[in-house]
């Protein structure tokens, strides 16, 4: 799963930014991560800033909102993301194929402490 965010400066307003411009900027970055949320659609972008960004960027806010996100969203960062890590994160890996159930178990548990 995700290492704490740091973002340059501007980061909120890129994020925000038109797909054209993001999807451009996406083929220049280096880091998976990052080309991976700058090519998603704005509306998805939106999402992250506004339960991620503006909550504190924290790894918590992090992996919460990936957990939450549709099978298609989780699928293609597994894909683009994890799997071409040079060393995989297994556990992420079937975190985010895992069914509703047990994704809502482990917010439940892990990020919320077992509130």
């Amino acid at each position: 799963m995700p290492e704490p965010l740091s973002l340059p400066p501007g980061a909120r307003t890129v994020l925000r930014g038109p797909d054209l411009f993001t999807r451009a900027l996406a083929a220049t970055v280096a880091d998976p991560e990052r080309r991976w949320l700058l090519s998603r659609p704005r509306e998805l972008r939106r999402s992250f800033v506004e339960q991620v960004i503006d909550n504190g960027a924290g790894v918590a806010e992090q992996r919460r909102w990936m957990l939450e996100q549709d099978d298609d969203v989780r699928g293609s960062y597994v894909a683009e993301v994890l799997e071409r890590a040079r060393q995989p994160d297994r556990e992420a890996i079937w975190l985010l194929t895992q069914d509703a159930a047990v994704r809502a178990s482990y917010v439940a548990a892990v990020l919320d402490g077992g509130d």
